[in-house]
């Protein structure tokens, strides 16, 4: 395991560990791995508890054994296992198991537990079949062990803050994790697009569906979170406004790059840092293609008269072969064929015109009875982003982002900023002649709308300190959703426990 965050994702603390069985194995080529028999046998220190999907387990005092189980299950079924642990059952087939930096992170209020158990319940509404005989939630309550998210077809691998089960009401931000790596068991695991199936761990895989397997899980794992109360109505809108803002004036880039495109960046850049990441872009099939699912559901409601939805799709697309674990591959005319059968129209060019174009993808907004604005004072959720971030997030005013620290973050192609001169990792002294801090730049943002004036900087980059000049008279701007008068509520439909 890395022992620092410089050497890769931090897998072992003093108090837990996340075993991913790919990373510590070897397999003999030439076959199948859901043809390779393996064993599974582990020894973790002494009195740690130990979570996983994996069937028939056996413990003679801290080694644990489990059912003779295919190389492939093997490799998507990986171990939690910590010193603090607990264990709660959310329906008689799936579990949430906990690990934590210490004891007291695991006290989970009984009203906060039971939005885990509607979770579940409203997964069952949507997809109307189960996919697995048992599922497990592994979450780790950390900020020693690297962060993840990422989904098996029986468990999935999460990471929470270490005070978000007891800091309820602050940390809501970071709880739709669960219910996206939920998701996945039905869209991504069970349901595949067949460039994703291959028959071992060495053949590339080809990511043209991504916007579909990333995509339309996020739309639904947020659309799960506000139905089972894991976010409340306000809380989705917020974090639909955050994301709709992103794909309205937070990438340039679509200008030249359409979201297809993007599929390719898991080998392409491979999620390293990348410079000016708004205007090259990188993974935008995620959010992205969520605000694609959300007009595809926009448009299924005003072609059917409001009595079709996404939820048909889902049903239909998804929840066939209740009990099958069995992969189940696709293809682009598979997606196009069951929206067909749900309501007829030309769904291939709709699809494609959005993925391939370089238009707005914002269009659900409209369509759900919304329309995105910009306000001078931030949302919640987006408070929550910034002191998350340690940064003042002006992307849609000034064009920048700068970390408490001074350090320029990403700066928005062609925006004030990046016209002015300001780039990424440049470090901001101070803002008119005073020292800098995160408030002292949004209050100068702010009263360059009132006097006119330019937003002067001094900034110092390498060994060189330059006075910059920003002349941006806007004020602070914030996304925020609003409704447009005369048009009915389809996001309070949408989010609504079924």
């Amino acid at each position: 395991s890395p022992v620092t965050g410089r050497e890769g994702r931090i897998t072992m603390t003093q108090e837990m560990l996340n075993l991913q069985w790919e990373a510590m194995s070897l397999y003999p080529e030439g076959h199948y791995t859901r043809r390779i028999a393996f064993k599974p046998t582990v020894t973790v220190p002494q009195g740690w508890e130990v979570f996983t999907a994996l069937d028939g387990k056996a413990r003679s005092g801290d080694t644990v054994t489990w059912e003779t189980v295919d190389y492939e299950t093997l490799v998507d079924s990986p171990i939690f296992a910590g010193r603090y642990a607990k264990q709660w059952s959310l329906d008689p087939e799936v579990t949430l198991d906990a690990v934590a930096d210490a004891p007291k992170y695991l006290e989970l209020a009984p009203q906060n537990l039971r939005t885990f158990e509607k979770l579940i319940d409203e997964a069952d509404a949507v997809f109307g079949a189960r996919h697995f005989d048992h599922y497990n939630f592994l979450l780790a309550m950390t900020d020693r062990m690297g962060g993840i998210g990422l989904e098996h077809h029986r468990s999935s691998e999460n990471q929470y803050e270490p005070e978000a089960l007891i800091d309820w009401e602050k940390m809501d931000w970071a709880r739709n994790v669960v219910s996206h790596e939920l998701v996945h068991s039905w869209n991504g695991k069970f349901r595949r697009p067949e460039g994703l199936w291959t028959p071992d761990y060495r053949t590339p895989m080809q990511n043209s569906l991504m916007w579909v397997y990333e995509g339309q899980t996020q739309f639904w794992g947020q659309v799960l979170a506000a139905r089972s109360g894991l976010w409340s109505a306000a809380q989705a809108r917020d974090m639909l406004a955050n994301v709709a803002a992103t794909y309205d004036r937070g990438r340039p880039g679509l200008a030249w790059r359409p979201l297809q495109d993007t599929t390719n960046d898991p080998t392409i850049a491979q999620r390293r840092t990348l410079p000016y990441r708004n205007y090259q872009m990188s993974e935008d099939y995620y959010s992205g293609g969520q605000m694609l699912w959300l007009e595809v559901e926009g448009k299924l409601r005003e072609l059917s008269g409001n009595r079709r939805s996404l939820d048909d799709f889902a049903r239909a697309f998804f929840g066939v072969g209740n009990g099958d674990w069995d992969v189940n591959p696709y293809t682009f005319n598979d997606v196009v064929a069951t929206l067909n059968g749900i309501a007829p129209y030309d769904w291939a060019t709709f699809l494609r015109g959005r993925l391939d174009g370089h238009g707005s993808l914002t269009g659900g907004l409209e369509l759900a009875g919304w329309k995105l604005v910009y306000r001078d004072t931030p949302n919640d959720a987006y408070k929550a982003q910034e002191k998350r971030a340690k940064a003042a997030l002006l992307a849609y005013s000034l064009g920048a982002t700068v970390l408490d620290s001074g350090v320029v973050g990403d700066v928005i192609w062609d925006s004030p900023a990046f016209n002015a001169g300001l780039a990424p990792g440049m470090k901001v002294i101070a803002v008119g002649g005073r020292e800098y801090s995160s408030q002292r730049l949004k209050d100068a943002v702010a009263a360059a709308a009132k006097d006119k004036a330019p937003i002067v900087l001094l900034v110092k980059q390498f060994d060189r300190i330059e006075t910059m000049n920003i002349a941006y008279h806007g004020g602070l701007q914030y996304p925020a959703l609003e409704r447009i008068a005369g048009k009915p509520d389809r996001l309070a439909d949408l989010w609504k426990a079924r």
